[in-house]
């Protein structure tokens, strides 16, 4: 799938769905589950690095990372689920002619077709036009923005009517620019709605209500890997207790061999 035919999802009212992934097996899991888009995100800091945020990961481990998860696919590429990179923290933050040579490493060095960026202040948004106009597809990211933690926390935004104000700006400002689609995370959905219903390109709601365009989830929160669930997502299945409960009765029965 190339990064414009999702517009023809929105189009014709068709549900988009997305998973995270983050190696050869997670990848294999999704496009096997049928997902439309597998991003291979920076939350892989935590879900599969061990750190506390998304700010430690580095464009290195993101490209190993994306070229693990294109490794599980088996469809033919015109087949397979859109791959999107996650462009990590200070990768974009820092010019445009820096965000074009490492945003440049994903696209030359892996299977992705577009990657993801946060935020659309000024500067975002002149990397955001440069990226698009040498060829790389953007995929925009509105609300909470993890990145951007520190400053803004992870609590949910959009709740006042300033910030509502402003993510709608940013939304139409980042559509206009040329973003292929755009990630609303943990805002209300009624700013959802309307955001929805002002682009033209589909919005891909996390924590943003059931209105969005598409879905995205992070697999491992859906499979409950985690210690620590989001608010806006309760895992399908306990994971890692029954795989933990699974291993301790294989090693039980081992030591009585």
């Amino acid at each position: 799938m190339l990064p414009l035919e999702l517009v023809k999802y929105k189009k014709n009212s068709q549900k988009i769905i997305a998973l995270t992934a983050w190696d050869c097996i997670t990848g294999s899991l999704a496009e096997e589950s049928g997902a439309d888009i597998v991003l291979v995100g920076d939350s892989l800091a935590m879900v599969c690095l061990g750190y506390k945020s998304t700010l430690p990961v580095t464009l290195d481990n993101m490209i190993h990372h994306t070229n693990a998860v294109s490794r599980g696919f088996t469809k033919s590429i015109e087949d397979q689920p859109l791959l999107v990179c996650d462009m990590p923290f200070l990768t974009y933050q820092c010019g445009e002619d820096k965000a074009v040579e490492y945003a440049g490493k994903i696209i030359k060095n892996t299977y992705a077709k577009a990657v993801k960026i946060e935020g659309a202040e000024p500067e975002i948004q002149n990397v955001i036009s440069r990226l698009i106009r040498m060829g790389i597809p953007v995929m925009g990211h509105l609300g909470l923005t993890p990145q951007n933690y520190l400053n803004l926390g992870l609590r949910k935004q959009g709740e006042k009517l300033e910030s509502q104000e402003k993510i709608k700006r940013d939304a139409v400002a980042l559509e206009k620019l040329g973003c292929f689609s755009l990630v609303l995370e943990h805002i209300p959905e009624i700013l959802a709605v309307e955001i929805k219903t002002l682009l033209k390109i589909p919005t891909i709601g996390i924590g943003a209500g059931n209105s969005c365009d598409g879905q995205i989830r992070v697999t491992a929160d859906l499979l409950g890997l985690n210690e620590k669930q989001p608010p806006f997502c309760q895992p399908m299945i306990e994971g890692k207790k029954l795989l933990g409960k699974k291993l301790k009765e294989w090693v039980a029965s081992e030591r009585l061999n």
